[in-house]
């Protein structure tokens, strides 16, 4: 009976064991989720971004053209002036008495000018009626002409101390805000040097943005011209935003006028100019924006996000979704970054599933959950191309 209770006892064992072997083994771990983007060529505009630093439309020096003391200050300094507004008054004095010495060898010229003519006058009838010399007819006209040419002379210097007179009361050459006067009242100021620098105006609308741009972008840009990676836009015009301090984006809308004919052999660098409209006197002479000119748009061009590329020692990767949902690794060669995105010269091709978000859970060879990425999720870029920019244009090379 021991032995029959025993057995009963192993067999139940052994069958409470053979249950546990039975059940079904854990369920398998779901894939991770990565965000991905559907790579296809597109036409990009390329905004051409550079820091660059505002200058007056024209900036002229306020100097002396006589020299004296300065009496007065007429303007209110860092205020707007019109063109011929009084802005300095350096003593006259002097320059009045100047003009009537001129005035008073101006008429003793002229008495001795109607002396010479009477004598002309009365000698020429004799000289007719042969009663004088033909050398006291010749002296007689050469003392007349030589008392004319006294009088210009006379004149010229009336003229010149009337000139002298008139600079004492310096005006403005040209409309725009006057600065910091340079010299104070009471100072001697002079006709050269720094003595002659009184103040400086600068015309504020429009405005120049001057900026540059490398040697060796010029020449990656033409080849992408030549290439056909680029199409130049067809407006003249090569139009300019810029970007304040602060982040707010300036609303007019400039035009570059002007780039250079030679690199700056110091710099490597070409030398570029925008004009801007500045009615509201936004931008101020000396202060830095950064400005994006519109150069042109890249034509059938693969882009995606910048975060979506990663590095391994000195290679550039993208991972990429196959038709298997498997990560596979893809080197890439990398060309501009546009926007929060960069070009992809090499390495992927059109339909492509490219991981964005989730890089750190998508290992080579491991199999994930792809998810597009939502329109409008890309980042902006740090520039300032217009959101309502239809047409790019070309930057003059």
């Amino acid at each position: 009976m021991r032995i029959d209770s025993r057995a009963a006892f192993l067999l139940s064992a052994a069958a409470a064991l053979s249950a546990c072997s039975d059940k079904a083994p854990p369920p398998k771990a779901e894939p991770p989720e990565v965000t991905v983007v559907t790579v296809q060529p597109r036409t990009i505009p390329y905004f051409y971004e550079q820091v660059g630093q505002a200058a007056g439309f024209r900036e002229t020096e306020v100097r002396s053209r006589v020299a004296g003391i300065l009496q007065k200050r007429l303007y209110r300094e860092g205020q707007e002036v019109k063109e011929g507004d009084p802005l300095f008054q350096i003593d006259p004095e002097p320059f009045k008495a100047a003009l009537d010495q001129a005035r008073g060898a101006l008429r003793q010229q002229e008495a001795a000018l109607e002396r010479t003519r009477n004598d002309r006058e009365r000698i020429e009838p004799l000289y007719k009626e042969n009663a004088v010399s033909r050398k006291d007819y010749d002296d007689a006209r050469s003392a007349f002409d030589s008392a004319a040419a006294a009088v210009d002379s006379a004149l010229a210097k009336v003229k010149e101390a009337e000139l002298n007179l008139g600079y004492t009361l310096v005006r403005a050459p040209i409309a725009g805000i006057a600065s910091k006067e340079a010299r104070s009242e009471g100072s001697l100021v002079a006709t050269s040097g720094d003595a002659s620098l009184l103040t400086t105006i600068s015309q504020l609308d429009p405005l120049y943005v001057n900026f540059s741009y490398s040697e060796a972008e010029k020449l990656q840009y033409d080849d992408a011209i030549k290439s056909g990676r680029m199409a130049m836009p067809g407006t003249k015009r090569v139009q300019a935003r810029a970007r304040l301090a602060d982040g707010r984006d300036f609303a007019g809308v400039g035009f570059v006028d002007f780039a250079d004919s030679r690199v700056d052999p110091k710099t490597g660098t070409i030398r570029a100019r925008a004009e801007f409209p500045n009615p509201k006197g936004e931008i101020l002479p000396g202060q830095f924006v950064r400005v994006a000119v519109d150069v042109g748009a890249f034509t059938n061009a693969i882009a995606v996000p910048e975060r979506a590329i990663t590095q391994q020692q000195a290679t550039r990767l993208v991972l990429v979704v196959n038709d298997k949902n498997v990560v596979e690794p893809r080197p890439v060669t990398l060309g501009q970054r546009l926007e929060g995105e960069i070009l992809i010269l090499a390495g992927v091709k059109p339909g492509d599933r490219v991981i964005v978000d989730g890089l750190f859970k998508a290992r080579p060879g491991s199999e994930v959950k792809p998810v597009p990425m939502q329109a409008g999720a890309a980042p902006a870029g740090a520039a300032a191309p217009p959101k309502d920019a239809a047409k790019p244009a070309s930057a003059k090379k």
